[in-house]
């Protein structure tokens, strides 16, 4: 297993490429991801060194789009009703995809979008106002306040995703063809909110229709639990999951520790993902990547390091 470190670790603008590689490896790393926050001038820049370290994983969109305000892993989501925004996003994503290939990635991460939650004629039933309903009920998932609004957002999420199911199906057939001829598979991540889109059984779907297609899922550790922590996992999402992982259709994970409801991206060992459970699915997968967000200093990560050396290896 190799250990991989996001470039979104090193947040300096004036961080050279070959700094970035250097200061990686000095903490016993043997695996980059070239993250969202990639600006162009470093992309470049590993291009020119490839060799020094491999890259394992790109996350779209990478480097940041020269149109883009601002560097963010959902600019352009592929999974929408418009079709304007998804024109967006299959030329950016393509983009991000031929960059992977140029610096011998194999996979691209990517946000593909979310599922409205709110209508004119609906209470918003987004992440949002669960997440405020479920800590005026004491953080309880069971308390019924609680259950009974996420049911119905459960139910008007599942009746949406299906109808963006059906719109994202017809996108992802049209950009394979050249992530075949690039030789990188597509990597869809779980998303730490209920508008995330796949769930995880929307995710198993496509992976089961889809299944020769150069198209995985990505594991996010604490977009997992923050997802777990707000019941939104029921046995059927669990199953799908279960079915997900056992059945080698993963490219991949991130690790990042969440202390609460919010997704930290804390270093490993300072939240409450239980990393010791997740060693199995580590070891069947092409690429561990650490993921904390820059605010997590060099000594915790480096203390993240040795526990996931020590669970993992």
């Amino acid at each position: 297993m190799r250990l991989s470190l996001s470039t979104n670790w090193f947040r300096s603008p004036d961080m050279e490429a070959a700094e970035i590689v250097d200061r990686a490896l000095a903490m016993g790393f043997e695996e980059l991801e070239l993250g969202f926050a990639t600006p162009q001038d470093v992309g470049e820049g590993f291009k020119r060194i490839a060799g020094r370290i491999r890259i394992g994983s790109v996350h779209a969109f990478c480097p940041i789009p020269l149109s883009a305000p601002v560097a963010s892993p959902e600019l352009y989501p592929l999974a929408s009703l418009d079709p304007e925004e998804r024109a967006l996003a299959r030329f950016h994503l393509l983009r991000s995809a031929k960059f992977a290939a140029e610096v011998g990635a194999d996979a691209v991460v990517l946000h593909a979008g979310r599922v409205p939650l709110a209508t004119l004629f609906h209470r918003d039933m987004g992440t949002d106002v669960l997440r405020g309903t479920l800590i005026d009920n004491s953080k309880d998932v069971n308390a019924k306040p609680y259950a009974k609004m996420l049911d119905k957002a459960l139910a008007v999420r599942r009746k949406r995703g299906a109808r963006l199911l059906d719109v994202f199906k017809k996108e992802l057939e049209g950009v394979f063809p050249r992530l075949r001829e690039l030789g990188v598979t597509l990597a869809l991540e779980n998303l730490p909110y209920l508008e995330g889109f796949p769930d995880e059984e929307e995710m198993l779907a496509l992976l089961t229709e889809f299944g020769d297609a150069p198209l995985k899922a990505w594991f996010d550790t604490g977009h997992h639990r923050v997802r777990e922590m707000h019941g939104w996992l029921r046995p059927a999402a669990l199953d799908a999951l279960e079915k997900t992982q056992k059945g080698g259709h993963v490219a991949g994970m991130h690790l990042n520790d969440v202390t609460d409801l919010y997704d930290d991206h804390f270093a490993p060992g300072f939240g409450k993902v239980d990393f010791a459970a997740l060693a199995p699915l580590a070891k069947s997968v092409p690429h561990v990547v650490f993921e904390p967000k820059s605010h997590v200093d060099e000594p915790s990560l480096r203390k993240g390091i040795a526990l996931i050396r020590k669970v993992f290896l």
